[in-house]
């Protein structure tokens, strides 16, 4: 039986994984996800090509991996707040979402899956299922939650959270992709999300 590895092994695991993925979306972005090979990653990478397939033997499951990544909150406040308070629990999600939307990598994410959809649409797949449907499932839980709680009346989980987060990326996220300095201020940020709980409130709040 081989021993576990140790907490040093193991960062350096993680250092080399996390240095993979960063070079792999900028290359996907930069040449083309066909025209990237995954020996051209290990060398952007700094590391081997045995290291990078011990970890992603193909392509398809380093994209998996970096959407996975992308979507996850990664702070440690990924669980889904308790029912009993929609407004403050709403606030706490869209401010999550703001966070999650605007991390490095996320935009140039999108923009790999737009650019090789016609080619490539298991990309988009991937990014449905593994990325935004766990994080939108995560949302409409939380409003199950609130209905069960009795604070909310609505028929549709599935379309007020689409409302709630839409009307958050509409504004944070997608002007991002055509905008090259789409960049709106702390301020103005927290207002759309503040505006976006006060709808819901007035919509949804038993």
């Amino acid at each position: 039986m081989n021993p576990e590895p140790s907490a040093y092994h193991q960062r350096v695991s993680q250092e080399k994984r996390a240095a993979i993925l960063r070079a792999a979306t900028r290359l996907f972005l930069d040449s083309g996800y066909d025209r990237t090979s995954l020996a051209k990653i290990a060398e952007a990478a700094g590391v081997s090509k045995a290291t990078l397939f011990k970890q992603f033997p193909t392509k398809a499951a380093l994209f998996d991996a970096i959407v996975a990544t992308s979507w996850q909150a990664g702070d440690g406040t990924e669980d889904t707040p308790a029912p009993g308070d929609l407004r403050a629990g709403l606030a706490l999600i869209g401010r999550r979402y703001v966070a999650l939307l605007t991390r490095p990598g996320m935009t140039d994410l999108f923009r790999i899956v737009i650019a090789e959809l016609p080619r490539f649409p298991e990309l988009a797949e991937s990014q449905f299922r593994r990325g935004k449907m766990p994080y939108f499932d995560s949302v409409r839980r939380y409003l199950e939650a609130e209905r069960e709680a009795g604070t909310i009346r609505l028929e549709d989980p599935e379309l007020a959270a689409t409302q709630f987060l839409g009307m958050i990326s509409n504004y944070v996220f997608w002007p991002r992709l055509l905008l090259a300095h789409w960049a709106p201020d702390g301020a103005a940020v927290e207002s759309v999300v503040d505006e976006a709980v006060l709808m819901m409130v007035a919509r949804y709040a038993a």
